[in-house]
């Protein structure tokens, strides 16, 4: 592979040549490993190294030496296989180096869930049947936690706050806040209720003994 002076800074060519940047690198496999392919091989290995999240030549290498492996097919690497999954890394567009490790995973787990799905649709050994789909179902499962472990990791652990069907009328406010104050009015409001039925009965009472006491007072 050529030797690029320096991928510390990705998001420079993007600025300085967009014409050139958008013309993405493919890799080309051969007996003795891999390399990529583009008119200018500085510029080749600075924009893989963007579309990898890779912030140096050494990371570069070695995401893209886990990309071929995982790319095999048939006992050896699918340079086809190998650049869809380098699409996929570049149009989710990991950020560091933690996001390109997690990023190389999930296209890695897809690729062989899809692997998974195909020797399911095609076997029939029974034996065989029951292995991959058991496979297929751990990959399906693991891609999804890969999805959210992800979008944790970009929102610093925020948990995200989703607020559906609310609907205000004219003349009206939209709060968003705690609705446990909300529960204190409507119990507010039972006390009052639960007030006013007692208060006609109260009254009633007071009317009861002050008819009783004005007759003991009336008798001789």
């Amino acid at each position: 592979m050529n030797t690029a002076p320096s991928l510390a800074m990705p998001n420079m060519i993007a600025a300085t040549d967009p014409t050139k940047a958008a013309a993405a690198p493919r890799i080309r496999l051969s007996s003795q490993g891999f390399s990529i392919e583009h008119p200018d091989p500085e510029l080749g290995e600075q924009l893989m190294a963007n579309a990898l999240g890779a912030t140096d030549r050494d990371a570069m290498d070695g995401i893209l030496r886990q990309l071929v492996r995982a790319s095999v097919s048939g006992g050896s690497a699918d340079e086809v296989n190998l650049s869809f999954m380098i699409s996929m890394v570049k149009s989710i567009r990991p950020r560091d180096s933690v996001e390109a490790m997690l990023v190389a995973q999930m296209v890695s787990v897809h690729v062989m869930a899809m692997r998974c799905a195909h020797h399911l649709a095609s076997s029939d050994d029974l034996a065989q049947h029951d292995s991959a789909a058991r496979a297929l179902g751990r990959l399906a499962r693991t891609f999804p936690a890969q999805i959210d472990a992800l979008s944790r990791y970009r929102s610093h652990g925020e948990p995200a706050i989703t607020v559906q069907n609310v609907k205000v009328e004219d003349g009206g406010k939209a709060i968003v806040g705690n609705v446990t104050q909300h529960a204190s009015v409507i119990v507010s409001d039972k006390n009052r209720a639960s007030a006013a039925r007692k208060a006609p009965k109260a009254a009633g009472s007071k009317r009861r003994r002050d008819s009783a006491v004005a007759k003991r007072d009336a008798q001789p």
